[in-house]
């Protein structure tokens, strides 16, 4: 808990500090926190209790005086004080302690709006499963919509790039996270959300050395979230899920492409659909990419079917843009459908591989009248 560090190390703090009230070491720390003038304090602790009664008596419209009896009974039985319940969450970056529910209380109260589009019994399933995300654009949006809705246990998330101000078109974090490793942004986003979920960082992005760990370190990946711009990572992270028979999902943030290979379930399924056969066995493509870069790229875009506004913007690279845009209304449904995907393969629900468009302007446009 010492911030004295320099200021990289301070940038890389993403977890937070959970004290116990029960506990005579934590009470301690605790107290001096509250005591540090320039700490935030939050105690919402009252009305989360409150809120926890009334979704565990849902037939009841309680009023203000049966809120007090469930509150003292909620006391009684578990033989705590007011001061002794729930646990303080002490967040570095932001100076601020603030009081939840213990775990199983939290994500209970947390989640209880998932019901039921998700099930008690699924919600057990996801926070057991694993997922890694790469590429932290899209891959930003689909992290953090997987935390909101708690789709699993341990998120790994990797990308080696640090937040630039043309990043906030699409990212949506604040500006006080310029020059901050994206990872860092991430995670720290998420413990915000839930102090309770495992989120583990892969800070130099995906490379030869740590790929086999990014996959398997403490056990494997159920689901692969591939959002990054290295068409060299693509192939060798689909080349890795497809050896483990691990599904891979993209989002390409154009017309809302959407690519999903059941590895997991087509063990011998070309990568990318096979649009990159053409270039050789896919073992060996990664020999051929310096050369062959363009072309791959165009093949596995599949240009014909790109907008014309994203196909005009590939002849002005270089030129009047430096690489290609994305926007923020893009990535955001795609982090989406990411999730929503992930979750139904996680549940095994019926997800199909195949490359897929939610294209808004077609949807719109395709209606007469």
């Amino acid at each position: 808990m010492n911030n004295s560090g320099s200021e990289d190390e301070l940038s890389q703090e993403y977890v937070p500090i959970i004290l116990s009230p029960r506990n005579p070491a934590d009470i301690k720390t605790i107290k001096q926190l509250k005591k540090n003038v320039a700490v935030l304090v939050f105690d919402t602790i009252t009305s989360q209790v409150d809120e926890l009664s009334k979704i565990d008596n849902p037939t009841i419209q309680m009023a203000p005086g049966q809120l007090l009896e469930m509150r003292q009974k909620y006391y009684s039985e578990r033989q705590l004080t007011p001061e002794e319940v729930g646990n303080w969450i002490y967040y570095p970056w932001r100076k601020t302690l603030i009081r939840i529910l213990e775990e199983d209380e939290f994500i209970r109260l947390r989640t209880s709006r998932n019901k039921y589009k998700i099930t008690h019994e699924e919600q057990a399933l996801l926070s057991k499963k694993k997922i890694g995300v790469i590429g932290l654009s899209v891959g930003q949006s689909v992290a953090v919509s997987l935390a909101m809705e708690r789709c699993f246990g341990e998120l790994r998330i990797a990308d080696f790039d640090t937040l630039d101000l043309s990043n906030v078109n699409r990212i949506r974090t604040g500006l006080f996270n310029l020059g901050l490793k994206k990872t860092t942004i991430v995670a720290r986003e998420i413990s915000e959300i839930d102090p309770y979920l495992k989120v583990t960082l892969f800070n130099e992005g995906i490379n030869e050395q740590n790929i086999h760990d990014f996959f398997t370190l403490g056990g494997e990946i159920d689901v692969l979230v591939e959002e990054c711009d290295s068409l060299a990572i693509k192939i060798a992270s689909r080349v890795k899920a497809k050896a483990l028979q691990i599904p891979v999902l993209m989002d390409t943030s154009d017309r809302g492409m959407m690519d999903i290979e059941r590895f997991d379930l087509q063990k011998d399924r070309p990568i990318f659909h096979g649009l990159l056969e053409a270039f050789g066995d896919e073992n060996q493509l990664l020999y051929h990419l310096p050369e062959k870069a363009r072309e791959m790229m165009m093949s596995l875009l599949q240009f014909e079917n790109l907008s014309d506004r994203v196909k005009y913007s590939f002849s002005e690279i270089g030129k009047s843009i430096t690489t290609w845009p994305q926007l923020a209304s893009s990535v955001i449904m795609g982090g989406a459908a990411c999730c929503h995907y992930c979750r139904m393969i996680l549940l095994k629900q019926p997800v199909e591989s195949g490359r897929f468009y939610i294209d808004l302007e077609l949807l719109i446009n395709s209606h007469e009248g």
